[in-house]
């Protein structure tokens, strides 16, 4: 049963939110898929992009299709599942793996180091899942030529072990289904952030060995609840407190998931990139433990969220929930709420205007009509791109810019995640230095999530971006360029677009990598 208990600071003006809602019948008209709801702006995005809502029967089928080839994948020996893929593609996947407590190896970066050490792992019984929406996401092309490269060198037929899902039509589509690859087609109706019941979710998932049955049942058996028009609604009750606390400028969402399986970063793809633009969003903060800083103590501009808690946590600004339910149920509750906020704040939850700028800028120093920025100075090995005359004085120039009121500091790590993550808990040394929000985000993973609301949501975010140099680069077969220029790249455009946004932005490259990682920990102390 999924359940919603919340606290708010004002329950009359809740109530009217709610009645509200209710009386322009908000939750079945998603239901209906209408794509009237956010405004005239938005209806041309919108009639194409809600057929996520009844998800759980229209993927039904998938069910059967996919158990089948688990089950010639493992007769075969092929039993460890690679997912190639970013943003909706990859974090899905990742969470209901986890959740299940079945093995996925999740390859979602440009790192060379990470790529060449996923390429390394079990090979001979590997199985690779090269997920893409558009069909032209550039790490995921890098990442199939690379196992494509990687299989034929070992003697293997890569049209047996490469698995594409995409939308129908797509680049990646015609190639692959020209090449003679397996492709399953999603629903092109949906949104890469609302696809996890789609075949991106599904797919890698149930290859994994997940019950996507269970997963997909999960969710239907609250559809009924999740659009009623009614006060017992826990998606609208959730989807109103968001947005009537948005309206207060308690903007800030510290998601603290105590059932350790990785939701919140699920959670956040789906919040930032939704409601991220024209100035204005929810940003979320996903914090390892619910007495983590930022969550304990919070800030007066944070809502405070718990997964399978003991009830809605004690939040200085009064707004605060804790949710219960099955996984499947809780993504179908966590879309219907952030459609229902995106009403109320008064934006369009279904577009992301400002994902692009980065990829442009990125790309534009691959082909070398961009060009990248000596740095200022160096000092122990880390280059400094931003301000001051010594690492200590840029720090402090940086972090002396966030807004103690309503700033945050987002801090931007393009390493391999796997083999660093232990730094992950920078965030929390950062956090109770500020005594402010501090979001912590591997690159590029964080470009196809929270990337759109750092330059399209509230102007108020300070940027910390730690790049390094890799142990070894690695070619991308039939490409002029490495993986380790193309994440360059990435960082570097990322930085130029938020420079041009008007915000601040250091970057540190590490040429010692481990030691550096210790410097910057104790220069955010």
């Amino acid at each position: 049963m999924i359940g919603v208990a919340l606290t708010v600071p004002s329950q009359s003006e809740f109530e009217d939110a709610l009645q509200s809602a209710i009386a322009d019948r908000v939750a079945s008209r998603i239901d209906a898929q209408d794509p009237t709801l956010w405004g005239p702006d938005a209806e041309s995005e919108a009639s194409i992009r809600l057929s996520w809502t009844h998800l759980p029967e229209s993927s039904r089928p998938l069910v059967a299709e996919i158990s089948a080839l688990r089950e010639d994948l493992v007769a075969r020996g092929l039993d460890h599942v690679v997912l190639c893929g970013m943003g909706g593609s990859s974090l899905a996947p990742e969470v209901i793996c986890h959740t299940a407590g079945v093995d996925l190896t999740v390859l979602d970066s440009s790192h060379p180091d990470m790529v060449r050490a996923a390429i390394a792992d079990r090979l001979d019984r590997s199985v690779v899942v090269v997920s893409s929406k558009s069909g032209g996401t550039v790490e995921t092309d890098s990442q199939r030529r690379a196992y494509e490269q990687a299989f034929t060198e070992a003697g293997i037929d890569p049209l047996e072990r490469i698995i594409v899902v995409t939308d129908p039509g797509s680049p990646l589509d015609e190639e692959a289904t020209e090449t003679g690859y397996r492709v399953f087609r999603a629903d092109p109706h949906v949104g890469g952030r609302y696809s996890a019941l789609t075949a991106f979710g599904l797919v890698p998932s149930g290859l994994a060995g997940v019950d996507i049955g269970a997963l997909l049942s999960s969710a239907e058996a609250e559809e009924k609840l999740l659009y009623s028009d009614s006060a017992d609604n826990p998606a609208l009750r959730l989807g109103v407190l968001l947005g009537v606390a948005n309206q207060h400028r308690v903007d800030k969402l510290v998601i603290s998931d105590q059932t350790r399986h990785g939701v919140g970063d699920w959670i956040e793809q789906l919040v930032a990139e939704s409601t991220g633009k024209l100035g204005k969003g929810i940003l979320p903060v996903v914090v390892p433990f619910e007495n983590a800083t930022n969550f304990n103590p919070s800030t007066p501009d944070s809502i405070l969220v718990t997964i399978g808690g003991d009830g809605p946590p004690e939040a200085q600004s009064g707004f605060s929930a804790d949710l219960q339910g099955d996984l499947g149920a809780q993504m179908l509750l966590w879309e219907v709420a952030v459609a229902v906020a995106g009403r109320l704040i008064g934006i369009d939850p279904f577009d992301q205007p400002d994902v692009e700028s980065a990829k442009k800028a990125a790309r534009e120093l691959l082909s070398g009509s961009g060009s990248v920025p000596d740095p200022d100075f160096s000092e122990n090995g880390i280059d400094v791109y931003g301000s001051g005359s010594s690492l200590t004085e840029a720090v402090q120039e940086l972090l002396g810019q966030v807004d103690l009121d309503h700033g945050y500091l987002a801090i931007q790590v393009y390493l391999d995640r796997i083999a660093y993550a232990d730094f992950a808990g920078v965030r929390e040394v950062a956090a109770e230095r500020l005594a402010r929000p501090v979001t912590f985000g591997w690159g590029p993973r964080f470009l196809h999530s929270t990337g759109q609301y750092h330059k399209g949501g509230t102007p108020n975010g300070v940027f910390l971006q730690v790049t390094g140099t890799p142990e070894e680069d690695l070619a991308i077969a039939g490409r002029d360029f490495t993986f380790g220029s193309f994440i360059d790249s990435q960082a570097a455009g990322d930085a130029a677009v938020l420079r041009d946004h008007g915000r601040p932005v250091l970057r540190l490259h590490l040429h010692d990598v481990p030691a550096g990682l210790a410097t910057i920990r104790e220069l955010l102390a």
